[in-house]
């Protein structure tokens, strides 16, 4: 099965081509990235971008499948499946809770319309898809019951990256997926926790949008609802300034005056920023505070693992968490810690909590989504 998986983020698009033997057997063959700036640039990103792998492969007609990361389409499409014309409207309806994101991968699905000879060869991969495991009690919310007949309840997002981290989790321990207790920290811009107990999705700080949980690179993530109630009574904000307010003035970017980026924001802590190092804290100790819920929802733990461009990439970050779970018997190796290349194991030898940093793959699940699909 030769598969082509599309990532369309709001800066890049990642295009990621494999094949294989089974969903447990994907050879990755290559793969390639391209920067945008807007849906607008998307068509000719993925047309240049993808003329080395037509070069390849002979030509697009020669791809079995291509699959496409959709963060959201509601209760009504939560497992992976065939882009019909009833799926492409699902995605569309939904574009108000993720609209950056499902956008893009309605622009990126209909550029691949064009660039294939069988445009029904395209499949959504949904980004909830993972957390359809949740239980009542983890995903309807504490407001009138008729919010959950029109929609609105915890759907989780992340799903594709938590899916693989825990599978990896599962190769570096030498265990069976079905036996572990795992915490999968997903930190990058956005930024989302999962517990996971024997393979499946139990719990997760992301809700009904992408804006809710973990303080992130530009999204306030958890806030007293009675703030936008205030906001709206007093402040003279419209929904729409409110949306861009939650999601691109907050988090990091909103409290450091910086950035959004780790990396900027650890820069300017060096240069003894206060606001920088400020933004560091809050955004340590909102990790902490999610992590301690996902472990009292687990009821013990055998793994933390941290995966994302910043959870891969931010040694003091990983330090500072660890180190309040010391009372769980995790022991941090600082120098492995320092100087982590993922795929790797972190903690002491001693330590009875496993600390994991893994490379974020979002594409070779996709792929392996895809095979599933092929194979039934």
């Amino acid at each position: 099965m030769r598969i082509l998986a599309v990532n369309a983020g709001s800066s890049s698009v990642k295009c990621w081509f494999g094949e294989a033997d089974s969903p447990e057997q994907v050879t990755k063959k290559w793969s390639a990235q391209a920067p945008i700036g807007s849906v607008a640039d998307l068509t000719e990103a993925l047309r240049r971008t993808l003329d080395p792998l037509w070069q390849m492969t002979g030509s697009p007609g020669e791809v079995d499948a291509v699959a496409h990361r959709v963060v959201h389409a509601g209760a009504e499409y939560r497992k992976t499946t065939w882009l019909t014309g009833d799926v492409r409207k699902g995605i569309a309806a939904n574009a108000e809770l993720a609209p950056a994101h499902n956008a893009l991968a309605l622009a990126g699905i209909g550029a691949m319309d064009a660039l294939l000879k069988d445009p029904s060869r395209q499949l959504a991969v949904f980004d909830t898809g993972f957390h359809a495991t949740l239980a009542p009690e983890a995903y309807v919310y504490p407001g009138p019951y008729e919010w959950l007949d029109q929609g609105i309840r915890r759907y989780g997002f992340h799903g594709i990256s938590h899916a693989h981290a825990s599978r990896r989790a599962a190769e570096l321990l030498h265990r069976p997926l079905s036996s572990l207790r795992l915490i999968t920290c997903h930190l990058g811009n956005g930024c989302s926790l999962a517990a996971i107990r024997n393979g499946q999705s139990i719990d997760t700080t992301m809700g009904f949008t992408p804006a809710d949980g973990l303080m992130m690179g530009s999204r306030c993530g958890s806030i007293d609802p009675g703030i936008v109630v205030r906001l709206l009574r007093h402040g003279a904000v419209s929904a729409d300034r409110l949306d861009q307010i939650i999601n691109r003035e907050s988090g990091l970017n909103g409290i450091s005056g910086v950035s959004g980026d780790m990396r900027e924001i650890l820069a300017a802590i060096d240069t003894g920023n206060e606001r920088a190092k400020l933004a560091f804290d809050i955004y340590a100790h909102r990790l902490c505070r999610e992590t301690g819920a996902m472990l009292a929802v687990l009821g013990g733990i055998d793994a933390l693992v941290f995966t994302g461009g910043v959870g891969e990439n931010c040694p003091p970050l990983r330090e500072q968490v660890c180190r309040q779970f010391s009372f769980a018997g995790l022991v941090l190796d600082a120098e492995k810690n320092a100087r982590a290349i993922p795929d790797v194991d972190i903690a002491q030898p001693n330590s009875s909590v496993r600390v994991l940093v893994v490379r974020a793959n979002e594409e070779l699940e996709m792929a392996r989504q895809a095979a599933r699909l092929l194979s039934a």
